[in-house]
């Protein structure tokens, strides 16, 4: 008898922030275990591009254009998704990033902040994790299945330097996912699940200039990232998709509220 635990063929996955590079992967990864992959993103070409990848290689995906704080549009691709699929199970919100005003550098101060770009900083990732939940949740309870992944961050679980109105609005995933488990529980039913997973530090647009020189040597801060981390190396995109499938899955079937960290040790390492 064949074990199915695993098995995420023809599951309707749709992933917010899919155009980035962790989106990316994890996107790819997922069509070509089966899933029909709907990738949300705001770069229409590089989303398309995607789609073509993904098609060359034999999976299934396409794209569609939308601002994850934009109900409306959220909306709209979420009645797409389900006329074309019929159901939705599975949501991954990866949209995310910062803003040079929402962080604190070495030379500056707290009074430095820039309490807009905090505040737009805290709904990009917060608002934008709660808005397609509300309505991607929608079809998932009325069925009573699904599974939510949320992207939390190490700034969560400690106040990094620097990263003021990310770190809080990471925190803020964290425990949006604890709640948002609890409250899907007991309204809908052991069927919906919701989880998040934290990356340690994975190279991306966002934080490649931060972490590393033009030749590739780290910066300061990329040196910091390493001396803390015993594997002594940044993460990989494809190292998420493993973590990301089994809480997909129905392997995890019993697995609701937690954070699931994937970060070559960042966060345990004391000295």
């Amino acid at each position: 008898m064949m074990n199915h635990l695993f098995d995420i063929k023809d599951y309707v996955v749709v992933i917010t922030g899919g155009t980035g590079v962790l989106g990316r992967s994890i996107s790819k990864y997922l069509a070509l275990e089966g899933a029909h992959v709907v990738i949300l993103g705001r770069k229409a070409e590089v989303g398309e591009a995607l789609v073509e990848e993904i098609r060359q290689a034999g999976g299934d995906s396409c794209f569609m254009a939308c601002d994850v704080l934009n109900a409306e549009q959220v909306q709209s691709v979420c009645d797409a998704v389900v006329a074309r699929f019929g159901r939705v199970d599975a949501l991954l919100n990866a949209a995310g990033g910062n803003m040079k005003g929402a962080t604190i550098a070495p030379d500056q101060t707290f009074f430095d902040l820039d309490p807009e770009q905090y505040a737009k900083v805290l709904d990009l990732n917060l608002l934008g994790t709660v808005i397609p939940t509300q309505i991607f949740l929608k079809p998932m309870a009325e069925v009573g299945r699904g599974s939510i992944i949320n992207f939390s961050s190490m700034a969560a679980f400690r106040p990094l330097t620097r990263v003021c109105g990310y770190a809080a609005a990471k925190a803020g995933i964290s425990n949006f996912t604890q709640y948002m488990a609890c409250e899907c529980a007991r309204k809908f039913g052991e069927g919906i699940r919701v989880n998040a997973i934290a990356p340690g530090f994975f190279l991306t647009e966002q934080n490649r200039a931060l972490l590393t020189n033009p030749d590739g040597s780290y910066t300061s801060r990329g040196e910091d990232v390493i001396r803390q981390t015993p594997f002594g190396r940044m993460g990989r995109p494809e190292e998420l998709c493993g973590t990301i499938h089994y809480l997909l899955s129905e392997a995890s079937h019993f697995v609701t509220g937690t954070v699931a960290v994937v970060d070559g040790g960042f966060n345990v390492f004391a000295m």
